[in-house]
């Protein structure tokens, strides 16, 4: 079995620590071999079924590999086209949306919420209990915004697992079934009371399907068939949405579950995909979609070139700065674990890179790069300054359990075109 140690020993030491100039020469240089090593050390280890990655630099693909199998039952390699659930990558694909309704002047990001979604007004935030044991809701100091919504400060709960008598009111709204429409699901969550008071934390939560509710109330379209006029078409992704067909299923990557000791259980299918069917009512903003790397390299070059790809434009340049700009508030200093992604602050549905690496324990990256993850382990980064767009696709749950990030992301940006062999 791989050990989370020796993944130090499949790349050299990341080319950017601290105190690393940025944008240095040696970092934007993007090594086939190098790269093809890892993923496939990784793969050939055992630590992944399969791997999948994509990078663009300057305009012109940079690298491609495919490591594994998408289907090791079946036997099926994992390939190009090969289709994922990319789950919370889904989440910079409904805000791209929302801002686009923002450069129409459709709302203001300091816009309270309850202006175009009544049921937030009049939202309370819970301070505890009683003697009796009843809750105690107070009024928060200010409404929650659209900004809020956008940057994981809006008073969400993030899930239900929270202990006590506001968890059981986040349960019992049964805010995590999937056959309502957003606007129900919009309205279950407004009936719950706010963790905290708007913008002094951050948290994630389903605040992203808010936004996708938001984009329906003021485009007058439903969510699923806005995104795919104004986003999927016009960039030509034509395999990412929100429903499998009978087609698909040929080439739809597996979901494994892996175990502690680094065994991977398939999930089962009518499990793994329940949500992608037709009839189910739901489209969420903040998970859903399936892509593939192509298609999910086109919107990430779309944003890398600042909003337009092959001459069709999707968002101004100055749109994607903003959504690429930290937009914490300095009172948000309770980030849960955010930090764990390194020397980040949040944007508009993105991390936001604000600092060089701290040490050689966290995975490189440049000054200014933008990106988001997946359940699945997917994961995708923007980063303006070298112009390189990467989109990394494996699928297999909980998050985390392997390094894979760090050691992608240390592939790519490493200063040394060798790279050791994975070792066990």
């Amino acid at each position: 079995m791989l050990l989370a140690g020796a993944f130090a020993a499949l790349v050299p030491a990341p080319a950017i620590a601290a105190g690393a100039e940025p944008g240095h020469a040696d970092v934007a240089r993007v090594d086939r071999a190098r790269i093809d090593t890892v993923l496939g050390g990784l793969v050939d280890s055992g630590a992944l079924v399969g791997a999948s990655a994509l990078v663009w630099q300057d305009g012109q693909e940079a690298y491609f590999g495919a490591f594994g199998l998408a289907d090791r039952e079946a036997g099926r390699p994992m390939a190009r086209d090969t289709l994922v659930q990319i789950f919370s990558m889904t989440k910079p694909v409904t805000g791209v949306a929302l801002m686009q309704l923002y450069e129409q002047g459709k709302f203001q990001l300091d816009d309270p919420v309850a202006k175009y979604l009544p049921e937030f007004d009049g939202v309370r935030v819970y301070a505890g209990a009683d003697v009796k044991g009843r809750p105690i809701l107070a009024a928060p100091p200010r409404p929650i915004t659209v900004r809020d919504l956008m940057r994981h400060t809006a008073g969400f709960a993030g899930g239900g697992s929270e202990p006590g008598q506001f968890g059981d009111l986040y349960r019992k709204a049964d805010l995590e079934r999937i056959d309502i429409t957003l606007a129900e699901a919009s309205r279950r969550l407004a009936s719950v009371p706010l963790l905290y008071p708007p913008g002094t934390r951050w948290l994630y939560s389903s605040a992203v399907d808010v936004q996708a509710r938001l984009v329906e109330v003021l485009s007058g379209q439903p969510f699923d068939r806005y995104l795919q006029e104004h986003v999927f078409d016009p960039l030509r992704m034509g395999d990412t949405g929100y429903v499998l067909h009978d087609g698909d299923r040929g080439r739809i990557a597996a979901l494994y579950t892996r175990s502690d000791d680094g065994v991977m259980t398939r999930v089962p299918d009518a499990k793994a995909f329940e949500f992608n069917r037709r009839d189910w009512p739901m489209k969420p903003g903040g998970w859903g979609l399936v892509s593939t790397l192509d298609d999910y390299m086109r919107f990430a070059r779309m944003l890398v070139d600042g909003g337009e790809l092959d001459g069709v434009r999707v968002l101004r340049p100055e749109t994607v700065r903003l959504m690429a700009s930290d937009a914490l508030p300095a009172a948000a200093t309770d980030r849960s674990w955010l930090p764990g992604k390194g020397q980040v602050g949040f944007g508009i549905d993105f991390a936001v890179r604000t600092a060089p690496p701290a040490n050689a324990e966290e995975a490189s990256g440049e000054v200014g790069e933008f990106f988001w993850d997946g359940m699945a382990n997917t994961l995708f980064w923007v980063d303006p300054l070298n112009r390189i767009a990467a989109v990394l696709f494996t699928q297999y749950v909980p998050f985390g359990k392997v390094p894979l990030h760090k050691a992608f992301r240390d592939a790519v940006y490493a200063d040394d075109s060798s790279a050791a062999a994975p070792r066990e």
